[in-house]
């Protein structure tokens, strides 16, 4: 081999060494930085731009894709201490030709956070329902769809607001009185008699607990780097204060059983998917929801925990859009799933 040749091998092998180094040099030293930059990437790959709206100075971050059309639009409310990028895995499998938004929940990511007035479940309907009116999204019926603490307080917005909604989709939600406890409820009823906020599962402040969080709230069991469990807790723990103060609000008694108090109020169709290994809530609450609710359509998911849509973002997709499809299109399906 000549000189010319082995220093050309020599600067190809540099070339592809740089960004090899500074993505092990990012995961070692920024990694909370790098998830950031993955969930940028996934929004980038899946056409949902991030914007902003406000309302009487209420600032609200959400991303969107698509524009309304003639069928409903599909307004998507996360969990609690999570951002509308956990929607991503969903919204890779939802058709192309539907109007999709994501919002971060009052005070969540790059909403604003202002009080604990916001974020019992009343508080959080009377702003998601400000988001709604800032968009103009209730120009015409929406499908609403939530997890978890977004699940509770979607089903209130549709008791609230039967007008604005088409049909709604509640995916393993928080709120009701559930005729099995969950692993998580029976932890909740030993800090009730020795509290400590700094003992709430759902607010790791280690390694050591996110990864029993993560446990927690996933049947199946995703191998991750301790690197990144680290930068999932980076991101968290500056907002944890937060996640406190919100956390009482929802378990407080205005909030604890606001979907169960509302759920005979719901008129729109009614679509509720849980996974039948869900820890942090029983799905013995979607048999609640089906006796409540007339017509409702339950679907329990084998190998599922309480992450559902991160879980199983497929089938989750594909029930939401035949949903959608069933009770809006009868006449002009949505494209299939491919």
């Amino acid at each position: 081999m000549d000189l010319d040749m082995l220093n050309m091998f020599v600067i190809a092998g540099g070339t592809l060494a740089i960004p090899i180094l500074a993505f092990v040099a990012s995961l070692f030293l920024w990694p909370a930085a790098l998830i950031k930059v993955y969930h940028w990437y996934w929004r980038r790959r899946l056409g949902m731009q991030m914007d902003y709206a406000e309302y009487e100075g209420y600032r609200f971050c959400y991303t969107h894709r698509g524009n309304p059309g003639a069928r409903p639009s599909v307004l998507m409310l996360h969990g609690f201490s999570a951002h509308k990028d956990m929607w991503l895995p969903v919204v890779k499998f939802l058709p192309k030709n539907l109007h999709l938004v994501c919002v971060d929940m009052p005070g969540h990511e790059g909403t604003s956070r202002t009080s604990a007035v916001d974020y019992s479940i009343e508080g959080q309907v009377r702003r998601i329902n400000q988001f709604v009116k800032s968009i103009g999204l209730n120009r015409k019926p929406f499908h609403l769809i939530g997890t978890s603490m977004g699940g509770s307080i979607a089903g209130v917005y549709a008791a609230r607001h039967p007008a604005d909604l088409r049909s709604v989709t509640l995916i393993c939600p928080a709120g009701l009185q559930y005729p099995n406890e969950s692993t998580f409820i029976r932890r909740l009823r030993e800090l009730e008699d020795n509290p400590d906020p700094d003992e709430i599962p759902l607010i790791p402040a280690t390694p050591e607990e996110m990864e029993q969080m993560l446990k927690l709230c996933s049947y199946v069991r995703f191998k991750i780097p301790k690197q990144i469990l680290q930068g999932l807790l980076d991101v968290r723990i500056p907002n944890n204060n937060f996640y406190r103060e919100c956390f009482m609000e929802l378990v407080g008694e205005k909030s604890r059983h606001a979907l169960h108090e509302n759920m005979h109020l719901i008129s729109a169709p009614l679509q509720v998917i849980w996974g039948k290994q869900d820890q942090v809530l029983d799905m013995s609450g979607a048999s609640v929801l089906a006796e409540a609710v007339p017509g409702c359509q339950v679907h329990l998911l084998d190998n599922c925990g309480h992450t559902v849509v991160m879980e199983r973002p497929k089938k989750s997709a594909q029930l939401i859009a035949d949903f959608i499809n069933t009770n809006h299109n009868p006449n002009n399906s949505i494209k299939k799933l491919s």
